[in-house]
């Protein structure tokens, strides 16, 4: 079918972060195109909560998004299909140059041929590397220690690029670790394999899993585990949904860190888990991963004063209560799987975790 309005197109809306800011899209009344590989996006998620008109295909396939940029009345594009596992990037780092660098360039190429020139970009934090200072700004040097967040990189340098020569204009986000679901219930986190540790918390507390792997209780922070910047995925949509109407209205390009501003720890994280869930989480110690930052916490002042960006759930509890019952919902089959009650007298010695690093 062939939309008859304008519409965003909405690469890889079939995900997690798209699929909320699809929802967001809509809501606030604009029509929507997703194309997604279905590499690790939901089709059952597009058909029956969001509706939207989905077309299966490969951002490297030039054709096929030429193809959808003459059929279609397209004003922008939002930009979330990329792959994005860290440690994947490391041992098959082709495989993030060949999608995350190539196919972003073959759809750039094929925005300015078809005249269609704002694009929302999904970046990440990951572009930052090791923080010389907390909380990170935008301004921060950019020195990425894997594959995954050097793939952003050049995506970003060919962003500025495609705009002094081009005059294509765009909006880059990055993200530090998206966390929640969507309040109704209708959207959530569904990875298969699974990097994030929040899920990975929940998944167990549901008894998809025995224990929850950690990595290091002896960093520098108050309570010796890692610190991570968690943010309210629907914040994130929000914020993509105010960067759209800036590219519209200004068609000036620009840079945003998302995050909450404040971080919270591993063992903040699975203490909170086990009261929300009321289960007793069982947790291996694992050594220190190479590489892991003792704490990363982003700066998001210039979102809030250019964007009038503002989170609407920064709590950590509301996150995890959000996460936690789309979690039940979408693995009904298993929620009556093995686990303990919460006892008042938490394992203390059990708690503590390094944070998968979140895009």
């Amino acid at each position: 079918m062939i939309q008859s309005q304008p519409a965003v197109l909405v690469t890889g809306g079939a995900g997690y972060i798209g699929s909320h800011v699809v929802k967001a899209l809509q809501t606030k009344g604009y029509s929507v195109i997703i194309l997604d590989s279905l590499v690790y996006g939901h089709r059952d998620i597009v058909e029956q909560v969001l509706q939207a008109e989905l077309v299966v295909g490969d951002i490297c396939d030039r054709a096929l998004l030429d193809h959808l940029f003459a059929t279609r009345e397209i004003v922008a594009v939002m930009h979330f299909a990329a792959y994005a596992y860290v440690g994947e990037s490391v041992t098959n780092p082709a495989k993030y140059y060949r999608n995350n660098v190539a196919g972003t360039l073959t759809l750039l190429e094929a925005m300015v041929a078809a005249s269609v020139k704002k694009l929302v970009f999904s970046s990440t934090c990951a572009t930052y590397g090791i923080p010389k200072q907390v909380p990170i700004p935008e301004t921060h040097p950019q020195a990425p220690i894997n594959p995954y967040g050097t793939s952003k990189l050049i995506v970003e340098q060919m962003l500025a690029d495609f705009d002094a020569a081009y005059g294509l204009k765009s909006v880059c986000f990055r993200y530090f670790n998206a966390a929640g679901a969507d309040p109704e219930g209708q959207l959530g986190e569904d990875h298969s394999p699974e990097p994030h540790l929040i899920p990975l918390v929940l998944l167990t507390a549901l008894g998809q899993r025995d224990s929850i792997s950690i990595f290091g209780d002896r960093y520098p922070t108050p309570d010796g585990t890692c610190i991570r910047d968690y943010i309210h995925v629907c914040d994130l949509a929000d914020a993509h949904l105010l960067g759209l109407e800036y590219l519209l209205e200004q068609d000036t390009s620009q840079t945003f860190n998302l995050s909450n501003g404040s971080g919270f720890s591993v063992r903040a994280v699975i203490d909170t888990v086990q009261r929300v869930t009321q289960r007793e989480l069982t947790v291996q110690i694992c050594p220190a991963r190479a590489g892991d930052p003792p704490i990363l916490v982003g700066s998001c002042d210039r979102a809030r004063e250019i964007l009038g960006w503002q989170p609407q759930f920064p709590q950590l509890e509301t996150m995890l209560h959000h996460a936690w019952a789309w979690h039940q919902k979408r693995h009904k089959s298993h929620v009556n799987g093995p686990r303990r009650k919460l006892e008042k007298t938490s394992h203390r010695e059990l708690v503590s975790a390094s944070a998968a690093g979140r895009h």
